[in-house]
């Protein structure tokens, strides 16, 4: 009796481990085929939680927000921050959504996103050094959220251009499998292997 709950117990731990092992795998696999998208959310939603956390709780309807807007200015204001990055984060989800294999590997995916990533990293980083340098030349001290929202704006548009060259490089191995998938192909079908033809012909046969 003692044996068998003991072979019982080990079967369930057993299982256990093979579940969670699955559960980490696909979520790797999620994590490496999906960073796109995964970066995409992260850079529409934290930069904007980061704000929203900054902010007392009365500044959060649409009117005091209108009125950040309206009373907008580069040196001090942090309403844009989030509205860069979400900005950038729909072009390179749209242009993410429209591009095929060929154009994942070397083209306008890359490009695009580079291109929208250093912009926002150029005024980021512009308006990083106007907000802190009014405050401390007000006497005042930088507060830990607004350093965390210009971080995490920077980090994530990096994170953009990361992402999109790792994706870029794994298309690019990916179609030139496929090419040689092909040229292999081609390669049977002129005559270049007659052996190899026989022996598929043989195999067919059987």
């Amino acid at each position: 009796m003692g044996l068998s709950k003991e072979s019982e117990r080990s079967k369930k731990i057993f299982r256990v481990v093979k579940t969670v092992f699955f559960l980490i795998s696909m979520l790797i696999s999620l994590l490496l085929f999906s960073a796109p998208i995964l970066v995409v959310i992260a850079d529409t939603l934290l930069p904007s939680a980061l704000l929203s956390a900054s902010l007392a709780p009365s500044s959060l309807s649409l009117t005091t927000l209108s009125s950040h807007f309206s009373d907008y200015d580069f040196r001090s204001s942090l309403v844009d921050i989030p509205l860069v990055s979400i900005i950038r984060s729909a072009v390179i989800f749209c242009v993410y959504s429209l591009c095929d294999g060929p154009k994942l590997s070397r083209g306008p995916y890359l490009g695009i996103t580079t291109i929208c990533s250093v912009l926002s990293l150029i005024f980021v980083s512009l308006k990083a050094s106007f907000v802190f340098s009014s405050s401390i030349n007000r006497g005042g001290h930088i507060k830990a959220m607004e350093l965390a929202l210009f971080i995490c704006s920077l980090v994530l548009a990096i994170g953009h251009i990361v992402v999109a060259y790792r994706t870029s490089c794994r298309e690019r191995r990916k179609l030139l499998v496929y090419k040689i998938d092909i040229e292999a192909v081609s390669a049977c079908k002129h005559g270049l292997f007659p052996r190899y033809q026989k022996i598929l012909r043989e195999e067919r046969v059987k």
